[in-house]
């Protein structure tokens, strides 16, 4: 009898074990589910930030383009989309990236052009 009870409670420890692991690994993974959808969100949302950076950038570096389409994309466009678009999302996506060292990456790519285009900004 006493041997019966042991293997009983030596069945019922390992259902709730196996009970246990399952949950556990139910749950994680669903969380993992859920990451690689907010991180391709991200992506996309990068990639479309960064396509309109590259029009902007086509633009600027199209002769055609007037004086005034090139002022209001580099002092106005072009930096807003930088800034609130694509900065935050390079950031979510390569954590090497800090948001000084691509500011310090904007101010470049907009002097570069300010001094190409010669245009000056309004403060």
């Amino acid at each position: 009898m006493r041997i019966l009870l042991k293997t009983k409670t030596r069945q019922n420890v390992k259902q709730v074990l196996l009970i246990g692991l399952l949950s556990l690994g139910l749950i994680a993974c669903q969380k993992e589910q859920t990451e690689p959808k907010e991180d391709l969100l991200a992506k996309q949302q990068f990639e479309q930030a960064d396509q309109k950076i590259g029009v902007y950038l086509d633009i600027l570096d199209n002769q055609n383009t007037s004086k005034q389409q090139s002022t209001k994309i580099i002092c106005e466009d072009y930096p807003r989309t930088y800034k609130a678009d694509y900065l935050p999302k390079l950031i979510k996506l390569s954590p090497e990236y800090t948001e000084q060292k691509l500011l310090k990456h904007l101010d470049e790519a907009l002097d570069y052009y300010k001094n190409k285009l010669d245009i000056e900004c309004a403060k």
